[in-house]
């Protein structure tokens, strides 16, 4: 599957040669597995396509003949429709790896493929994978009864019990559910059975981290940054590790100036550390994620030019996921509250992420700090009509038509020729 992917990669580049040699490495790692005609059709398919570009059309027309030829043979068995499947979960992998924005239309992928054949591990396996991630870039809490992936991922590590990975995202998600004692004795077998693979590491560093075992979490990524230098990933979980820490002295020594003094040059350390490792992404990836992690760590050390220049890049990318959208405007907006004390454009950006109805804790924190502020307002005397205006853009958003229609009766109470209220008050009450 990988090197289909560096295939079509390469094709993107225009170097067809190169995406013949890795559909050559595709078809000699077929050779060494089950079912090897289905997961030829592919590579087959793939072959052709590259001929095709490449203008070398009776090379591409041999590898239509090919592929004709395994259909032909699939369909005379009595599971000759599982051809469909394979090139469905294919699709789910591809989908899979390529971007968040995908992570549906991998699942749907995957749930087709197991209709046809519902006895395929690794359909599973992709199928547990793409619903975890999906509950995932929502960064809600969840409560078991909601969880659709922890059926999955237990039902696919009874089938695939050789796969560490798989075992260690269901690790993550019992954690998450507060189960951590099974969760250890899942990522614990997963070390075992792959204790050098990099891409299970990061797993295993962020399972100890959110059970407070920093330094432990930082023992296992430097393992894996030594086998992977230029793995964005990796490098984002360390620069999370080394925020994680400074928090956690910053908090000890809360209210404590004394305390502070003694363990300020341990917090700078981590924090240097934190932003030198959120750059090293940006050297190697574009993580959006990164980009916010690094813009409210620059405050840290009184850079705020250089947060105030990373959000305006971030937001200026054209492919930003509704999660994304709504993590940046938090970030920025806590960033103007807090360090560039314009309260006005703290809450502008609340509001933009706020308004972004995807079910997230972004969403949540947002509605928290614009109530906050509204209750603030409010509390004055006299009180503001801005207090009661956001209170009525809250209750507009969370759909409560009646509470709204009142906040904004009582924000004109205080400013009565304000025509934005006006404007909202009418189309509120249009709504009933």
């Amino acid at each position: 599957m990988v090197y289909n992917l560096l295939a079509y990669i390469m094709h993107l580049k225009g170097d067809y040669t190169e995406a013949i040699n890795n559909l050559k490495q595709a078809e000699e790692n077929i050779e060494n597995s089950d079912g090897k005609d289905k997961k030829r059709l592919v590579t087959f398919g793939n072959y052709a396509w590259i001929y095709y570009y490449m203008k070398q059309y009776d090379n591409a027309q041999i590898y239509i003949d090919k592929v004709n030829q395994i259909y032909d043979e699939l369909k005379k068995l009595p599971n000759g429709t599982d051809k469909v499947a394979e090139i469905y979960g294919e699709q789910g992998w591809s989908l899979l790896k390529f971007s968040t924005q995908y992570y549906e239309k991998a699942q749907e992928c995957f749930g087709k493929a197991l209709e046809l054949d519902p006895e395929d591990p690794e359909l599973y396996t992709g199928l547990a994978t793409a619903v975890y991630r999906l509950e995932g870039i929502k960064s809600r809490r969840y409560k078991e009864s909601e969880c659709k992936s922890l059926p999955l991922l237990q039902h696919a590590v009874e089938v695939n019990p050789n796969d560490a990975v798989l075992k260690a995202l269901l690790a993550l998600k019992l954690q998450d559910l507060k189960r951590d004692k099974e969760g250890k004795t899942y990522i614990e077998e997963a070390l075992k059975q792959a204790p050098n693979l990099p891409y299970l590491l990061r797993y295993e560093a962020k399972f100890y981290r959110k059970a407070g075992l920093v330094d432990e979490a930082l023992n296992i990524l430097q393992k894996a940054v030594d086998l992977m230098p230029n793995s964005g990933f990796i490098h984002h979980q360390i620069g999370v590790c080394y925020r994680q820490k400074m928090f956690n002295l910053k908090n000890l020594v809360k209210g404590n100036s004394q305390l502070r003094y003694v363990y300020q040059k341990e917090i700078d350390e981590f924090v240097r550390k934190a932003i030198f490792h959120f750059e090293k992404v940006l050297e190697h990836k574009i993580l959006i994620i990164a980009y916010s992690d690094l813009a409210t760590m620059y405050p840290e050390v009184k850079d705020y030019e250089k947060a105030q220049d990373t959000f305006k890049k971030v937001m200026q990318f054209t492919n930003l996921t509704d999660e994304e959208k709504q993590q940046i405007h938090l970030s920025y907006g806590r960033f103007q509250e807090y360090h560039r004390k314009s309260e006005s454009e703290a809450i502008k950006h609340y509001k933009e992420c706020f308004q972004i109805t995807y079910p997230t804790l972004h969403r949540e924190y947002s509605e928290k700090a614009l109530k906050r502020l509204a209750e603030r307002k409010i509390k004055t005397n006299p009180p503001t009509a801005l207090g009661f205006e956001l209170l009525g853009f809250v209750y507009k958003n969370n759909v409560n038509v009646i509470d709204a229609i009142k906040c904004y009766e009582k924000a004109l109470k205080y400013d009565p020729d304000n025509d934005e209220y006006w404007s909202e008050l009418c189309d509120l009450k249009l709504k009933i």
